[in-house]
């Protein structure tokens, strides 16, 4: 690693960021991040940084805005300490799901931060599984948009792939199932279904045969649960012997633990871009989470050295495929 490098975490995925520069023989720079009585956001780097490297490590999970201004302020504060480069190692971009107008009079706010980023000082995002791939066009900077897939598949290497089937919740999310397909050889199928209102879900058929299979239910996100339990559970009563999911980001909001203990998930395989609550008694016993800080410190050090990062997801491919 560079000696050049700094990383800084903020306050949401700090043991993350530990993580990632213990792997990286970096330890983390120190910053404050300060709440004024009325809201506002003090963020003070307490470590030199003109002319080097530096790289924010910051999720932005629920509070979302308040996480995202905590990223906003710090670029400014590094970018007016003459840093070289900074670049944003973001697992989750919160405001992802709004990529379009579905409806008439709607924003587009994932183009929005994506402009708020850049306009900051920001030379480099750093993402994993964006909630649509055409986010990485709303940047006129460099952006990488890493994929959590080969590290969900590696927990299902040893699983009969005879008897594995992976499963689109949506017709939106097939390119992603097809992956951990490739991955695992195994075939897919689809849930179609429609969503009458966000967060609200009706499933109705199942597109493929799961009938006497493992399901493998993959998706980016997981936030209250319903959806993705709603197709969960059709594919259990399509046939499907046992089921399990396979989730990037882990959101879990409005008792999103409940509906997963109640679920007929076996096991539900996420990484932690997102940290799971401290208090363990909140998390289901379904939960089996991963790291992506291996993957992520390896892309800082591509990053630094000039080498190829796609050369990561190939790396944990072989990974998946050969362990």
């Amino acid at each position: 690693m560079v000696k050049e490098t700094v990383i800084f975490a903020l306050t949401s995925t700090k043991k993350l960021a530990e993580d990632i520069g213990g792997r990286l023989g970096v330890p983390l720079g120190k910053i404050d991040v300060a709440h004024f009585a009325d809201g506002e956001i003090l963020v003070t780097p307490h470590e030199t940084v003109r002319g080097r490297s530096v790289f924010i490590i910051q999720s932005t999970y629920a509070p979302v805005t308040e996480r995202l201004m905590e990223v906003l302020v710090c670029i400014d504060a590094l970018k007016r300490a003459s840093a070289a480069e900074i670049n944003v190692i973001m697992p989750y971009f919160g405001y992802a799901r709004q990529d379009r107008k579905a409806e008439p009079h709607q924003p587009i706010t994932a183009k929005l931060v994506a402009d708020m980023l850049t306009v900051a000082g920001a030379d480099r995002i750093v993402t994993v599984d964006l909630h649509a791939a055409q986010i990485q066009g709303y940047f006129n900077i460099p952006i990488d948009d890493l994929t959590a897939v080969p590290l969900l598949g590696s927990y299902f290497k040893d699983f009969d792939k005879e008897n594995l089937v992976v499963v689109s919740p949506d017709h939106g999310g097939v390119t992603r199932a097809r992956k951990l397909a490739e991955i695992l050889n195994t075939p897919i199928a689809i849930v179609d279904k429609r969503r009458p209102r966000p967060n609200e879900v009706e499933a109705q058929n199942v597109i493929g045969d799961v009938d006497g299979k493992v399901a493998i239910v993959i998706d980016d996100i997981c936030d209250t649960a319903g959806s993705l339990c709603a197709a969960c559970k059709i594919v259990k009563e399509h046939g499907a012997k046992d089921v399990y999911a396979a989730i990037t980001h882990g959101v879990f909001s409005n008792g999103a633990m409940k509906t997963i203990e109640e679920s007929p998930i076996e096991k539900m395989v996420i990484s932690d871009t997102i940290p799971l609550p401290e208090d363990k008694t909140n998390v289901s016993s379904k939960i089996v989470q991963l790291s992506v800080a291996d993957m992520l410190a390896e892309t800082i050090d591509a990053i630094q050295n000039h080498t190829s990062v796609s050369r990561v997801y190939d790396q944990y491919i072989t990974k998946t495929l050969n362990d």
